[in-house]
This record gives C-alpha cells, sequence and structure tokens, in this order.
C-alpha cells in the first residue's frame, strides 16, 4: 500500500503531494519523535520516580494492592518504575501503534511483561470488566499529557474520561497537581512578533493598516525556549501570578474555564505580552516539583534543568493598554478543553464590564494568517529593512520597472515609495496580496504596487501591460520553504522570468551563498541522541527503532531549527560552502562543492549548523544565520526571523582544537528538485 506525503519542493515553490511507501510516515513519525529528548530529562524522570514511590507507598500503607493506569506510557518507563516501587499490576495504555510494540519490547527486556500489560488504544477507549482490557479500575493514575501550554495534547478530556470509567474514587495520581503561572510584560522584542510596526522610508512613514493594528492576532500559542530571551528584553508589570490549579486526583472537568488574577502593577508601561509556564506537584504536600520555569528564574540558572517537550508560552494580549506603576489590574486566563488565552482589565474595565467570559482571540485581518511570529518580526527589524532599501535606493532609476518575487513582501511598496516608474508583484494567493492591498490603502498608495496573483509560469507580457523588467527583486520569502536553501526557488522563478527581464536587468538579491560551521550544541543534542539506560531501565528498543526510522531516509537530511533558541559552540571557522549566481539562469548541471573544515576549539562536536547569506548588491549582505561574528570562545548569535539547517551526526566526534582534525564535507545542488544532498564524515592527520 502507498501513502501520499507533502513535501516541499524548492524548484516550483509548491507542497507536492509524493507517493511513498507506507512504511514513510510511520519512520517519519519515529525519526522526528521528541522521546529522546523525554528520556534524556533527568529532572523530570527523577521527580516522576519519587512520586511515583510515594503514591505506591501511600496506598500500600492502606492495606489496599496497588493497580496503576499508566495513560501515555511511551516507552513504559512509568510503569516500569511502579512495579519496581512496589506496584501489584500496571495498565500502560499508548495510542501509538508503534511506541506502543516499543513499550512492549522494553517491558519484556526488563522482565517485568508478568505485571505490566501494554493497551494500544486511546485511553478513551479502555473498558473495565471481566472482558475488558482492565480486569479492575486503577488506584493510582499516573500520567504524561502533557505539552508546552499543558492542555494542548488533551489533558483535561482524559482524565475526565478516566475519573468516570477507569479509576476509582480517592484514587492517588502522579502528578498530583499542574498550577499554571503568568507574568504580564512590556516587551519590544516580543510585541514585534505580533503587530506590525512602523517603518520610515526616504523620510516618509509606512504605517500598519488600522485592521492589523485592532485585530487580536493568531489564537495559538507562541512556545519558545524563553531561557532564551533575556530579561533585559522586557519589562515585568505584574508580579509572578499564580493562575489556576488542577487536582488530578479528583473528577476533572474539560468545561470551557476562566481565572482571574488580582496585582497592582509593579511599573508603568505599554501591557502587551504574558509569559506562562506551569509546574507540576507529584505529591499531595507539593515537596516534589517539577518546574517549566525559565532558567533565569533561577538564583543559578545553569542549574535549571533544560527539555524541549515542555518550553514556555507567549501570549500576545488582544490590544497593548498603557498601565502605571501602582494601578490596579486583573490579568484573566481562559481555556476551553485544549488551549488558553489571556486578556487584561484595568479597575474601571472591571467595573464596568460584565462576568462575560473574554472571547478567544480570532485573526480578522488576515495578516496574522499570512504572516508567521518570526516573519513579523524579520518585516519588524529595522536594521534589515534599511539593509534592503539601502540596496533598492543604489539600483533603482526614475524609469526603473520593478517586479517583486516573494510571499507577502513589502519590497514592492519601497520600490513604489523610492519612486520606481511602475511595481508589479506576484502573490501566490489572494490572502497575502489583499494584505499588502491594506498596507497601500493606509499609507494612500492605492495602485502604486500592481499585485499579479499568478504564478510565474503563469505572466504574460498583458500582465505588464508590454513593459520589460529592469529590476526583479526578492527577500527572498516563501511560505513553503522550510529549509535555509528551500528559498532558491526565488532563483528558479528569475530562469521562468527571464524572457520579461531587459538585457541589462538587475537582480536584487544577485547572488546567495550557503554557509556551514561545525558546532557543540550545549543541549539540542539530546534530540536524536540514543539513552541506552533510563534511571536503571535498558530502553536500548527505543533507541534502536528511532536508529532504523533514521536510517530509512532521514539520517541523509537536514532538519530545521530556530538556533537562538539552542545555544551552541561553533568549532571551526565558518565558511561560504556553495554559491548561487541569480543573474544567471539554473544551471543544467549540479554544483558539487567538497572540502574541510579544521577543528580550532576543542569540544564535542554534534553536527552542523547551515544557513543562507543574500548578496543584495555586490556590498549589501543580508544573513539568515550568523548575525555577528563568532566569538573567541565559539559562541554564536543566531537570527531569530528564520529557521537553520541543522545536520545532527550519529554519534559526536570529539575535536582537541588544534586543527589536526576536520570535518570533510560534499554538498551537491540537483536543480532538477532544487534540493541539497549532503555528508560529511571526519579527518584526522
Amino acid at each position: 500500500m502507498k501513502t501520499f506525503c507533502g513535501r516541499a519542493n524548492p524548484s516550483t515553490g509548491a507542497v507536492d503531494w509524493v507517493e511513498e511507501s507506507e512504511e514513510y510516515d510511520y519512520h517519519q513519525e519515529i525519526a522526528r519523535s521528541c522521546y529522546a529528548d523525554m528520556l534524556h530529562d533527568h529532572d523530570r524522570n527523577e521527580k516522576y520516580y519519587q512520586g511515583i514511590r510515594a503514591a505506591v507507598a501511600r496506598v500500600k500503607a492502606r492495606g489496599e494492592k496497588v493497580v496503576i493506569l499508566d495513560i501515555g506510557t511511551g516507552t513504559g518507563l512509568l510503569s516500569m518504575m511502579a512495579v519496581t516501587a512496589g506496584a501489584d499490576f500496571c495498565y500502560a495504555v499508548e495510542v501509538f501503534k508503534p511506541m506502543a510494540d516499543a513499550a512492549r519490547c522494553i517491558v519484556e527486556k526488563n522482565g517485568f511483561s508478568d505485571k505490566i500489560k501494554i493497551i494500544n488504544k486511546h485511553s478513551t477507549d479502555v473498558t473495565v470488566g471481566p472482558d475488558g482490557d482492565m480486569s479492575m479500575k486503577a488506584n493510582v493514575l499516573i500520567t504524561e499529557l502533557f505539552d508546552t501550554e499543558l492542555i494542548g495534547e488533551g489533558a483535561l478530556p482524559s482524565y475526565e474520561h478516566a475519573h468516570q470509567n477507569l479509576v476509582q474514587d480517592g484514587c492517588e495520581a502522579v502528578p498530583h497537581r499542574a498550577t499554571v503561572y503568568a507574568q504580564l510584560v512590556e516587551s519590544e522584542l516580543l510585541w514585534s512578533w505580533a503587530q506590525l510596526q512602523e517603518v520610515e522610508v526616504e523620510g516618509v512613514r509606512l504605517v500598519p493598516p488600522p485592521a492589523v493594528g485592532h485585530c487580536s492576532g493568531a489564537h495559538s500559542v507562541c512556545d519558545i525556549q524563553l531561557s532564551q530571551v533575556s530579561p533585559h528584553s522586557f519589562t515585568p508589570l505584574s508580579p509572578l501570578c499564580t493562575m489556576f490549579s488542577v487536582d488530578f486526583s479528583k473528577p476533572v472537568s474539560s468545561a470551557p474555564q476562566s481565572h482571574c488574577s488580582q496585582f497592582v502593577a509593579q511599573a508603568g508601561g505599554r501591557a502587551q505580552v504574558v509569559l506562562s509556564w506551569w509546574d507540576i506537584d507529584m505529591d499531595p504536600g507539593g515537596t516534589i516539583v517539577c518546574s517549566m520555569a525559565p532558567s533565569w528564574t533561577y538564583p543559578q540558572p545553569r542549574t535549571a534543568p533544560w527539555r524541549d517537550h515542555w518550553m514556555q508560552s507567549v501570549y500576545f494580549l488582544p490590544v497593548e493598554t498603557k498601565v502605571t506603576e501602582g494601578e490596579e489590574l486583573s490579568l484573566t486566563v481562559c481555556h476551553d478543553d485544549y488551549s488558553l488565552w489571556y486578556s487584561l482589565q484595568t479597575h474601571s474595565q472591571q467595573s464596568s464590564h460584565s462576568e462575560a467570559r473574554p472571547s478567544r482571540p480570532c485573526c480578522t485581518c488576515q495578516a496574522h494568517l499570512v504572516w508567521t511570529r518570526p516573519r513579523f518580526g524579520e518585516l519588524n527589524d529595522k536594521l534589515r529593512t534599511e539593509s534592503y532599501v539601502s540596496a533598492l535606493r543604489s539600483v533603482l532609476r526614475e524609469d526603473s520597472v520593478c517586479l517583486g518575487v516573494s510571499d507577502g513582501s513589502l519590497l514592492p511598496v519601497f520600490a513604489h515609495m523610492l519612486g520606481a516608474k511602475k511595481v508589479f508583484s506576484l502573490e501566490n494567493s489572494r490572502m497575502p496580496k489583499q494584505v499588502i492591498e491594506q498596507v497601500l490603502e493606509a499609507n494612500s498608495m492605492k495602485g502604486g504596487v500592481e499585485l499579479l496573483e499568478i504564478r510565474p509560469e503563469q505572466l504574460s507580457s498583458n500582465d505588464l501591460g508590454g513593459e520589460q523588467i529592469s529590476v526583479l527583486m526578492g527577500e527572498p520569502y516563501f511560505n513553503t520553504s522550510l529549509l535555509p536553501w528551500h528559498s532558491l526557488f526565488f532563483w528558479y522563478c528569475r530562469t521562468t522570468l527571464a524572457g520579461f527581464l531587459r538585457p541589462n536587468a538587475t537582480i536584487l538579491p544577485c547572488s546567495a551563498t550557503l554557509h556551514m560551521v561545525a558546532v557543540e550544541f550545549q543541549d539540542l543534542w539530546r534530540i536524536r541522541a540514543p539513552c541506552g539506560t533510563c534511571e536503571g531501565f535498558d530502553v536500548t528498543p527505543m533507541d534502536e527503532m528511532v536508529q532504523q526510522s533514521l536510517d530509512f531516509r532521514e539520517s541523509r537530511e537536514a532538519e530545521p531549527h530556530h538556533l537562538w533558541e539552542y545555544p551552541c559552540r561553533a568549532l571551526t571557522q565558518q565558511t561560504a560552502v556553495m554559491t548561487f549566481d541569480f543573474t544567471q539562469c539554473v544551471p543544467k548541471q549540479p554544483i558539487i562543492s567538497q572540502g574541510s573544515l579544521p577543528f580550532i576549539r576543542s569540544g564535542r562536536c554534534h553536527g552542523v549548523a547551515l544557513w543562507m547569506e543574500y548578496h543584495l548588491t555586490d556590498d549589501i549582505t543580508v544573513s539568515a544565520g550568523l548575525i555577528g561574528p563568532i566569538s573567541e570562545q565559539g559562541d554564536c548569535e543566531w537570527s531569530r526571523h528564520r529557521k537553520q539547517g541543522v545536520y545532527l551526526f550519529s554519534s559526536a566526534w570529539e575535536s582537541s582544537g588544534d586543527a589536526r582534525a576536520a570535518v570533510c564535507y560534499s554538498f551537491t545542488f540537483e536543480p532538477s528538485l532544487g534540493d541539497i544532498k549532503m555528508d560529511f564524515s571526519m579527518e584526522s592527520q
């Protein structure tokens, strides 16, 4: 049986539906899973183990047999902990079949098959009774159903069903309780991810459309590694507020609810953003706590546990509100069965508003559906904008006819503001076209850019009014791009449009280079590293399953990551390994680049980081990767706007830093595919 999988095609800028074998989806799911990250999370595992021991002891102290229900068992780790702690029997529920199969292997390998039953079902389908999946209801409920937002994986409905159908009244629960915290802040950095800001071009202000400024934005949570957002990047306006708690040992409701926290503003400013995280108490007394708090809340930040499966949440308020120090405020969090949202009320609003629950944010302006949060940040980056404006200024003439090729880009608007005779822009769909139309209208430039909702291959001379293009421009940015080099779609567009270009036409950017550096990751390596033994249990079947899936296809592919969230040290110099000349059409033959980079710093090399740099003109370059020189110690500063490519080695390479060893690389750009194949090896002298 075959299956169809969506895959970005850099040569067409589209998502192609490619026929794959039935194993492909299975291997994709396993290869890109975060199970390794969880198994490497010693703090999480240790706290669960302590909580499980305490819960089992409390039930035994009552003279009862200990029957465990473990929902979302994954590898079976928590069930094995329970049996080791003295549980009489465990029902371990796992809905994902490959994972359930792995759990059976792991449980058998560790000698627990007689006391742990793996049930490959969703917990809401589990039955209890003589002929059921469970012969009796459990008196200890163990779960790991949480995501960064706490409830986003359906924890509340699962708990609700379990208490009604699968566990005894008064059962023990591990974790026992979860508590959600929030802090109101002002942050120019974070707010730039939510709202389009003013920009000045040649002394003229470009203002955002009113509809965008009044829009409450996209509803989905912004989950990030908040530890990597410096406290200098925001001003706390509130204390850390306890928003609500859920007691998992009692019946849980998935019905929509709201909770308020009242406080006095500890500083004046613009209330824009809510930072949020949660912790879980593994025991009723709250003595065993697993916290998701960012590292800068710790007295010693380096002691904070790292995890990627649970991060922190950023929520953007529906409207920016000016508050004064000492003002009485009320922060409200609402949730349904899968998500949270926040709103802020001043003292006057509290007294005048009804008790109606604040509605869930919903984008009404379309901009938040067209532009992702990193894309908002990119459009609001004044230094980046100045680079593009300077480059355009240097190439535009009074008779310039410009064509923009990028999704939802402001470059054509800038070209119009800089005095181009005529500006066209290709938009891949109606929605980005309508957003740019709003920008033009808000700035009294309606008609200043002719927006064409067609693909490059559909363009005709009539669409251009018979004009030939003197400046073809792009950032480039395309919504379908996953990896850095997917933006080479611009090159394919330039090739398709060659017949519409004047003989001396300017291409902006004129070229791009692919860069690489070999790195030691502080923590990111954990997401793919084999675990072997976890808290004393052999989980090698899990390692083998992940490796088989990686070997199926993924092992020779890079993966996209926002590296500003994942600190790393450069162990080599950074170098350009491939150049793409946009002034020429895409070649017919592959481009091949081979070479080596000596290790100049000691450390453990976990892989390489890859990114694109766009050369707008001979002297203006914009980097989508490193945005500053590498420090003497190897510290790297990465662009927040784009994801970089990461190629993780199957095992770390040791570097002494004496340049006697090197990373050897081989890159092949396949013009027919628009993709880059790569291979790496280590060479010692």
